[in-house]
């Protein structure tokens, strides 16, 4: 197993990061909030876990073993696969996770692309003892007060394309009501959306 990636940033995507490690590149699938705050020629290490299937090997990547860890647990459940875990992780950080799961916050869980209140359901029941308590906070913001999932992915991404900190909330505020008429907010729709509300200010 590849344990973690250490290397410069060669390449970004929506969802990916290629890392220069040296004889090699290597892809990591990741968050859009991950991918979007790193920029070509960052020192950048990622932990990172393998799954391996008879047609693909896919490394994803991640900031800290905390969301390692989440990733790897909510797989356990039946349904649930990489690409689902990693869209979990995109809309909540681990312990918004915790505390959705904690409070029966269905409202919260059906947030996430491909849960349904089905799927809410076993997240809390197959969780709730096993991905430790929740945190005493009130909702987990970025250091900016960005909150988390698309708003915080389409900020990062905002930042780390040149756009400071006040524009890209005076961005995110304005694609908000697109994103409030999304069953499933679109991060690059709403990314590119926020661009060409900058562009035209």
């Amino acid at each position: 197993m590849i344990a973690f990636l250490r290397g410069v940033v060669n390449a970004v995507g929506t969802d990916y990061v290629v890392v220069d490690i040296g004889p090699m590149g290597v892809t990591a699938s990741c968050t859009p909030a991950t991918a979007l705050g790193l920029r070509v020629g960052d020192q950048v290490e990622l932990v990172t876990t393998m799954i391996v299937r008879e047609d693909s090997w896919t490394i994803f990547g991640f900031l800290d073993g905390d969301e390692r860890a989440v990733f790897e647990l909510v797989q356990t459940i039946s349904g649930i696969g990489p690409r689902l875990a990693l869209a979990i992780l995109a809309t909540l950080s681990p312990n918004e996770l915790r505390a959705a799961v904690a409070r029966d916050d269905f409202t919260t869980l059906t947030k996430v692309p491909g849960v349904g209140r089905k799927g809410a359901g076993r997240l809390v029941l197959e969780l709730k003892d096993r991905i430790g308590p929740a945190p005493h906070l009130k909702p987990v913001v970025g250091g900016s007060g960005t909150p988390v999932g698309w708003q915080g992915a389409v900020g990062a991404g905002l930042t780390s394309l040149g756009w400071s900190q006040r524009e890209a909330d005076t961005a995110v505020t304005a694609v908000t009501p697109m994103a409030n008429e999304m069953a499933d907010p679109d991060v690059p729709t709403l990314l590119k959306a926020a661009l060409q509300s900058l562009d035209r200010s």
